[in-house]
């Protein structure tokens, strides 16, 4: 066990010790306040305060954790060990140069969201605004390196000082906008995209929608059983997330009210976890929200507890407390949609803390690095390219033995339709990353 010794004990304090400690390092700990105590333990110990106090380790501390409101914050980026780092320190004895604490609490908070910033065209926090994108480490996971560098101190300083071994971990999930192209569909959204393909001269789309239709031809995005079984073949742990809303601009895919694809949402479940994709319509309206959650619940049978919002489209805090009050357990939506990395500087799950009160919620965020869309609409990657993007942010969660979490879409893996060789991308992604899970 280590010691830490604190002059004063504040909710951001225990959660961010907790984060570090226990969440990214597996290092158990107990904090003090008894000065007497730290100084006569002769074990692993850590002291965060203004001065330092005993012989052990020593990290100086800036205000950000003890504070309690949300304030501007003046955030001065240098380096350390070939890593940005900021809330710079200067003491003699201090064993790294910066507040290590202050510095992850304010990326993994998402502090810089609660601040003015500017939106996007669908409301939500744009990465240009993020201080990781402007400071070239979004695609670091910034947060777990720094944990590393301080585990490689606690150890040069207690050669005898047990760590737990941690283990690189994968998980592969599916958003499923629209479960299918042309089947489920209705008659009248069904003649009216006819219509459209008529007047566009789509022919290839006609000739396979009459196909499909007469039940000739496999829908195009039906490809559940391939990811199902690919899943299977590389070992990967696998959740679905369904949009079961009402339809609307953003909102298109079969209605809920829809046997067939009931039947697909249950066969689903049969084989791996699945959870609610909150609709676009839903920002910040709770009453879809529950609306949407009690649905896919009473089609699975069971509570409903993981979610990923729909166009990755919320607002801190508000969108979390929504889902927290509709029995939501885990959220998986902490990312971009438009730019590969780590959107919290993290490759760890960790609790949401909510800044409004001060205080650390049970909600569990799990934060994905990699989305195809990301990847070939607005990076305009290649087959290739996205390939090696993609091994190489595996590399970076391997390196400090992170979850990597990724987003597919299983209309994007119909091979066609413009994500020709793609599915090569995916099955590339499954193989590395399961090849590296015992290493």
């Amino acid at each position: 066990m280590m010691l830490i010794y604190v002059p004063k004990l504040t909710n951001r304090i225990g959660y961010t010790l907790n984060l570090i400690f226990q969440s990214i390092l597996h290092i158990p700990f107990e904090i003090t306040l008894d000065q007497d105590y730290y100084t006569s333990f002769e074990g692993c110990k850590l002291c965060y305060s203004k001065q330092k106090i005993g012989d052990g380790l020593y990290i100086k501390h800036t205000n950000l954790l003890f504070q309690t409101t949300i304030e501007d914050q003046e955030i001065q980026i240098s380096t350390y060990n070939d890593m940005p780092i900021f809330y710079t320190t200067y003491s003699k004895e201090q064993t790294l140069p910066f507040d290590i604490f202050a510095a992850s609490f304010y990326l993994v908070s998402r502090y810089e969201e609660y601040l003015p910033h500017r939106k996007d065209i669908h409301q939500r926090f744009d990465y240009n605004n993020s201080i990781a994108y402007q400071h070239n480490f979004l695609h670091i996971p910034l947060v777990n390196k720094w944990a590393e560098i301080l585990k490689n101190k606690i150890q040069e300083r207690y050669p005898d000082f047990t760590i737990s071994i941690r283990r690189f971990h994968f998980v592969n999930t599916i958003d499923v906008d629209a479960a299918y192209s042309f089947k489920g569909k209705g008659v009248f959204r069904s003649i009216g995209a006819f219509i459209r393909d008529i007047i566009k001269r789509d022919y290839e789309s006609i000739k396979m929608r009459i196909l499909v239709t007469l039940k000739l031809r496999k829908d195009p995005f039906d490809t559940f059983e391939y990811i199902l079984s690919t899943s299977q073949k590389h070992h990967a742990e696998l959740l679905f997330f369904i949009l079961f809303a009402d339809y609307d601009n953003y909102d298109k895919n079969i209605s809920h009210n829809n046997l067939h694809f009931q039947q697909l949402i249950k066969h689903l479940g049969d084989y791996c976890k699945v959870g609610i994709h909150p609709s676009y319509a839903s920002l910040n309206n709770v009453d879809k929200l529950t609306i949407e959650i009690k649905r896919l619940s009473q089609v699975m049978h069971k509570p409903i507890v993981r979610s990923r919002f729909h166009f990755l489209r919320f607002q801190l805090p508000t969108s979390y407390k929504n889902l927290i009050q509709n029995g939501i357990e885990a959220d998986f939506s902490m990312g971009y949609s438009n730019e590969y990395g780590f959107r919290a500087s993290i490759c760890t799950p960790f609790n949401f803390y909510d800044l409004e009160t001060d205080a650390e919620t049970t909600l569990v965020v799990h934060p994905f690095a990699i989305m195809d869309t990301a990847l070939k609409k607005y990076m305009n990657h290649t087959p290739e390219e996205a390939s090696n993007t993609i091994k190489n942010i595996i590399d970076e969660i391997k390196s400090v033995e992170g979850t990597f979490y990724s987003i597919w879409h299983n209309n994007n893996l119909c091979n066609s339709m413009g994500w020709e060789n793609w599915t090569k991308v995916y099955e590339q992604m499954l193989e590395y990353a399961n090849s590296l899970k015992n290493k």
